[in-house]
C-alpha cells in the first residue's frame, strides 16, 4: 500500500488503550478511523459510542461490518478474545496489531502466527516500549559492542491492579493475573536484545499485594527465565504500584555484559512533585503508543518491518504460559515448550 487511505478499524475498549489508539490513529493523515465495542458490559454499554465520538472515529455496531471494511485493525478485546478476534480480521484479510499478550496459549500464538504468514498480512503485538529512544539506545550499544557478551538482564513492569477493566483479574478472560499481564512486555524486550529462544523458566506469584476487590489471579510475581547460550533473565511482574501513586507504574531493564552495562527506565521521563491535589507527575518526551501505531500503518503500506512481530509474540507467550504453570506448581522448573522451533 502507498499513501492511499487506509480503513483502519479498532476492535473493543475492552484494554484502555483503545482510547489512546484511536486518538493517535485520528490524528494520522490519511487514515479513516472505525470503532466497534462488542461484548462491552451493561454498565458501559455506550463506552464504545462515547469513545468513538471523542476521537472523531465512525462507530460502527457490528463489529463484522467494522472487519469487512478495514485494511488494518487494532484488537483491544480481553485476553481470550485475542484468538478469535485476530483470526477474524485476518480472514477479512486485514492487517492487525492485537494488544498483549498474542494469546493465552502458546497453539492459539501459533494459530495466528501461521494464519498472518499464511495470508501474507503484518500480525504484530503491542510492545510500545520497542519504540522508545532508550531501548533504541540500548539496542545500538549491544550490537556495537559495547556491552560485550550479555551475562544477565533484569527486568520490572510493576503497575496498579486494573480495578476499573474487572476482566483482569478473572482468568476465564485474562489468562492469568500480573504474569500474564506484564512479563510479557519484559519477554518481548529481552527478545528484541537476544533473538534466542528460553529454554527454562522458574516463577513464583503471590495474592497479597491487593486485599480488595479479592482476586482469582496473581497479583505479583517473580519469574527467571534462561535462555539459550545461558542467558539468565529475571523479572519482577507485580502489581504492586500503591493506589495513592501519581502514575500508573513502570518498566525497567537492566543489561549486563563482559564489558559495561546499561539501565533504561523509558517511563522515567518527568517533572514530578506536589501540587493542592497531591502528587503530580508530568511525562515529558516522545509517545511510545503514537509511535507503535506509526509503525504498525508503516508495516502495512510496505515502508518498514513491524517492531513486535507474532513470532516475538508467540515466544512472549510460550515463555508466560511456562511461568504460570511454574507459578502453579510452587516454583518448579519448567521447560519451555516451543512449538515454533520446528515450524519456523
Amino acid at each position: 500500500m502507498t499513501d492511499s487511505m487506509l480503513q483502519v478499524g479498532v476492535l473493543s475498549a475492552a484494554h484502555g488503550h483503545a482510547a489512546g489508539y484511536l486518538r493517535h490513529l485520528a490524528a494520522q493523515p490519511n487514515v479513516a478511523v472505525s470503532f466497534s465495542d462488542p461484548g462491552a458490559p451493561d454498565d458501559v454499554a455506550d463506552r464504545g459510542q462515547q469513545l468513538a465520538a471523542a476521537a472523531g472515529a465512525r462507530w460502527i455496531e457490528d463489529p463484522a461490518e467494522l472487519l469487512a471494511g478495514a485494511d488494518a485493525v487494532v484488537v483491544c478485546s480481553e485476553n481470550s478474545r485475542h484468538h478469535d478476534d485476530v483470526l477474524a480480521a485476518l480472514g477479512q484479510g486485514c492487517h492487525v496489531l492485537c494488544e498483549k499478550p498474542m494469546a493465552t496459549t502458546a497453539a492459539d500464538a501459533v494459530h495466528l502466527w501461521q494464519a498472518a504468514n499464511g495470508a501474507g498480512l503484518v500480525l504484530g503485538v503491542a510492545h510500545p516500549v520497542r519504540q522508545s529512544p532508550a531501548y533504541r539506545h540500548l539496542q545500538a550499544r549491544l550490537e556495537g559492542g559495547a556491552l560485550g557478551t550479555v551475562l544477565s538482564l533484569l527486568g520490572t513492569n510493576n503497575g496498579m491492579l486494573p480495578r476499573d477493566r474487572a476482566w483482569f483479574t478473572q482468568p476465564q478472560w485474562s489468562g492469568g493475573g500480573a504474569l500474564a499481564d506484564h512479563l510479557v512486555h519484559c519477554t518481548d524486550l529481552v527478545d528484541g536484545l537476544l533473538g534466542a529462544a528460553a529454554v527454562r523458566v522458574r516463577a513464583a506469584s503471590n495474592r497479597i499485594l491487593e486485599q480488595y476487590p479479592p482476586t482469582e489471579v496473581e497479583t505479583g510475581g517473580i519469574v527467571t527465565i534462561e535462555y539459550e547460550g545461558g542467558v539468565i533473565a529475571t523479572v519482577d511482574c507485580s502489581w504492586s504500584q500503591p493506589r495513592t501513586a501519581p502514575t500508573w507504574g513502570g518498566l525497567s531493564l537492566d543489561v549486563i555484559g563482559t564489558r559495561g552495562r546499561v539501565r533504561i527506565d523509558p517511563f522515567n521521563l518527568r517533572v514530578a512533585g506536589f501540587a493542592a491535589g497531591g502528587p503530580q507527575w508530568l511525562a515529558y518526551g516522545s509517545d511510545m503508543d503514537a509511535d507503535m501505531i506509526g509503525n504498525f500503518l508503516s508495516a502495512v503500506r510496505g515502508r518498514t518491518s513491524i517492531h513486535a512481530g507474532a513470532l516475538a509474540g508467540v515466544r512472549s507467550v510460550e515463555i508466560m504460559a511456562a511461568a504460570l504453570e511454574s507459578a502453579r506448581e510452587g516454583g518448579r522448573t519448567v521447560a519451555v515448550r516451543s512449538l515454533t522451533s520446528t515450524l519456523s
